[in-house]
């Protein structure tokens, strides 16, 4: 089978064919008709700004897919925060690109959500070790977008193997639950044996220690199997069975210093939220982050037709003309005119990235990290979600 579970090939997107049939109309009729016009269009999810920042990516995947096209583009940077105006501008004939839009949007709207939802988690714990667990919740073949979102906002690692071999990353993990499952109950200590002498020095030994017994309990038995070896323990107890969840990570805390192993870890995962994190960022070392990620919202982009022929135009509700958008000093996100004059101090956000076909700009994802941690405490995104 060339295409066993039935995914879009690349193929078909770098066609166009990844896309709305009412494009393949229009298509047909401005062919019909003779006319593509000379246009400007602007990808955009409020008009103006709002206040509430979110994580601009997946400009990458939109280079790749208009390369060899008849176009110009400038974009916002991998990793720019924004809250408004437009994050993306195309400047060409408009049947160069009109099949293009629905991929296009694509590859924006959902990554962009992802790593707007990594960052809330990234912010709610700077200090901790916070890994990006969600893979299982999407389709496998877009578990690297998922895993580049979650790194591109800061996070620590992941845990996707395929994911990592695309991204250059190693992915990250120790045992499941049913790992412990095949050794069975009252045999914890042999499953945490067996997996220190069977993986390699370079893997943390963290123990899974709520699968059969209270989380305390089996903490300590952890701790007295393995020793010095042990770098911590992983608590992954299902929100039905949790009770006072702050409580029982301080209870071991406090139970493992006591019997001095102050230096093993207590790390926490399952079905994680920001202020469950925030509640439990002084009394756990680390977390582990998965459908707050992948559950995310896309965010609402649209494309839409500013400019045709030199004149103004714009659909009802949406603002006409060609735009900049600019950052402030003090943080602000600033849209205007393009031919008007730039805000004081604001500098502008886009950049080239594609020139007549060609793609005029590199992409480094520790830059693009750097570069939304950075633009996340100018704007203080952090501020809005403690509230």
């Amino acid at each position: 089978m060339s295409n066993p579970f039935g995914t879009v090939p690349p193929d078909a997107i770098l066609a166009g064919e990844a896309t709305d049939a009412y494009f393949e109309r229009t298509r047909a009729t401005l062919e019909h008709a003779d006319k593509n016009p000379h246009v400007v269009a602007e990808v955009t999810a409020d008009q103006f700004p709002t206040g509430d920042f979110d994580v601009f990516t997946g400009v990458k995947d939109v280079a790749t897919l208009f390369e060899g096209r008849d176009v110009d583009i400038d974009a916002l940077p991998d990793g720019q925060l924004f809250d408004g105006g437009p994050v993306c501008r195309i400047e060409g004939p408009y049947l160069e690109f009109a099949a293009l839009e629905t991929a296009l949007l694509g590859f924006l709207s959902q990554p962009s959500g992802f790593a707007t939802a990594a960052l809330e988690a990234r912010v709610a714990a700077p200090d901790s070790l916070v890994l990006s667990f969600g893979a299982r919740h999407v389709h496998p073949s877009i578990a690297s977008t998922v895993e580049r979102a979650a790194l591109l906002a800061g996070l620590d690692g992941f845990s996707h193997v395929a994911a990592g071999e695309i991204l250059g990353r190693e992915a990250g993990g120790t045992m499941p639950h049913a790992l412990m499952f095949c050794f069975g109950e009252g045999n914890q200590a042999d499953a945490w044996t067996a997996f220190d002498e069977a993986v390699g020095e370079d893997v943390p030994r963290i123990a899974l220690v709520d699968t059969f017994w209270d989380e305390k309990s089996e903490s300590l038995l952890a701790a007295e199997t393995l020793g010095d070896d042990l770098d911590g323990v992983r608590i992954d107890t299902t929100g039905s069975r949790r009770g006072d969840f702050r409580h029982i990570i301080r209870e071991v805390r406090w139970e493992l210093d006591a019997r001095g192993h102050e230096d093993v870890d207590v790390f926490c995962s399952g079905g994680l939220a920001p202020e469950t994190i925030r509640n439990l960022r002084d009394v756990a070392d680390g977390f582990g982050v998965g459908s707050h990620i992948t559950g995310a919202d896309s965010v609402d982009f649209s494309l839409d037709i500013v400019e045709i022929e030199g004149e103004p135009i714009s659909k009802r509700g949406k603002l006409s003309g060609v735009k900049d958008v600019y950052r402030t000093p003090d943080g602000g996100h600033h849209v205007a005119l393009a031919d008007r004059e730039a805000p004081d101090d604001g500098e502008s956000l886009f950049e080239p990235l594609v020139r007549d076909g060609e793609v005029v700009r590199e992409f480094d994802l520790e830059a693009a990290t750097d570069r939304c941690l950075t633009d996340a405490a100018a704007v203080d995104f952090g501020s809005t979600l403690e509230e």
